[in-house]
């Protein structure tokens, strides 16, 4: 009878821990409370630069596969998004499967703080989709290992915002020479708290702005109050634009929309934007189009939630968030010089530092 290597057994018939390796994930955390109905994941990435920190996503997930895959990814950009940004912060994420809607109350998300506590302070969290800073004090009474909370650094995106503005003014400028905006058609998909923020900027820069959402409702009042022209979502990767901000979920940048989408620049709030970082980060490149990588454009959020732990005012965060200027700029000018894909040198940015620090311990 052949022996098979445990190691090997323990992959075969759990592709999560195989999945984990990919990008060398210190640990995956499963949460279940069947009381409440809590089912949730939490990701951590890479602690080497310090304790890792990132928000908490309640989503209505097709199965649970999926949701371990969006935690993987979200934890891993947490990661190299502190790491660019210069924080000394690690990566992490979490994820809670249910609707935002009707599963989450105080009970609900105060178990949930339980399972962040029981962590030690390895993982700190915060506000993501489909939650807010009601649940976020909820589970403010279960560990203090939560930031982003009222009083303190407050709702990280207008910082967020801000951060993807000043990146999609670098991207003009590498893409046609100037930083300027004015007259510029730019495609906003997602008017969430980042997404209306962003408008906003745009709209006072002189940007032609159009806007997509689900939520019709929302659409109706952004659109009045910026003079914005809505478009509906299956229009959206048709649209005349010069530049594509995708400011809701990610992968929308993949086979199919890239067949369809007319743009010279792909700056926006997102994580993941590339389904497939690989093919369609080379894809992009090919194309002659300037992508400007997530995770840098959207560090804002990080940085001003950094602020609880680094002891910055609300003041130094904004001026961070506008230092992504020059680290987007600073991603091109390496793209260029090596020849490789903008993700690809801003991942080497962030390998670089943490490579660093790892041989310093």
């Amino acid at each position: 009878m052949e022996v098979k290597n445990i190691n090997d057994i323990l992959l075969a018939e759990n592709p999560v821990l195989s999945q984990m390796g990919v990008y060398d994930h210190e640990q995956l955390v499963f949460c279940n409370d069947n009381e409440t109905g809590l089912k949730a994941i939490i990701g951590i990435h890479n602690t080497v630069l310090g304790p890792s920190l990132g928000g908490t996503r309640l989503w209505k997930y097709n199965n649970e596969m999926e949701a371990i895959r969006d935690v993987l990814r979200l934890s891993r950009g947490m990661t190299y998004k502190a790491a660019v940004a210069g924080l000394n912060l690690g990566g992490g994420k979490a994820v809670i499967i249910g609707d935002s809607k009707k599963d989450k109350n105080e009970k609900f998300m105060r178990r949930f703080g339980q399972f962040v506590n029981s962590l030690g302070g390895k993982y700190i969290t915060a506000e993501d989709v489909g939650i807010g800073t009601q649940d976020m004090e909820w589970v403010s009474r279960e560990t203090k290992f939560v930031t982003g909370l009222p009083g303190k650094s407050g709702d990280p995106s207008p910082v967020t915002a801000f951060g993807v503005y000043n990146a999609m003014k670098a991207s003009a400028k590498e893409r046609w020479g100037s930083d300027s905006l004015s007259g510029k058609k730019v495609m906003v998909q997602g008017i969430g708290h980042v997404g209306e923020h962003l408008v906003k900027f745009l709209t006072e820069e002189g940007a032609l702005v159009s806007i997509a959402d689900i939520n019709e409702d929302r659409l109706k009042v952004i659109a009045a109050e910026y003079k914005s022209t809505v478009v509906a979502l299956d229009k959206v990767y048709d649209v005349d634009m010069d530049i594509y901000a995708p400011c809701a979920l990610g992968a929308t940048v993949n086979d199919n929309t890239l067949e369809r989408l007319k743009c010279s620049v792909i700056c926006g709030a997102a994580n993941n934007q590339l389904a497939d970082e690989k093919v369609h980060g080379e894809a992009v490149m090919k194309r002659g189009i300037v992508y400007a990588p997530d995770y840098v454009v959207n560090a804002g959020g990080l940085i001003n939630v950094s602020t609880e732990i680094s002891g910055l005012t609300q003041q130094e965060a904004m001026k961070l968030a506008g230092d992504i200027y020059n680290t987007t700029l600073n991603i091109f000018k390496i793209a260029k010089t090596e020849n490789i894909p903008t993700y690809a040198a801003a991942n080497k940015i962030a390998e670089t530092r943490i490579e660093k620090a790892k041989a310093k311990k």
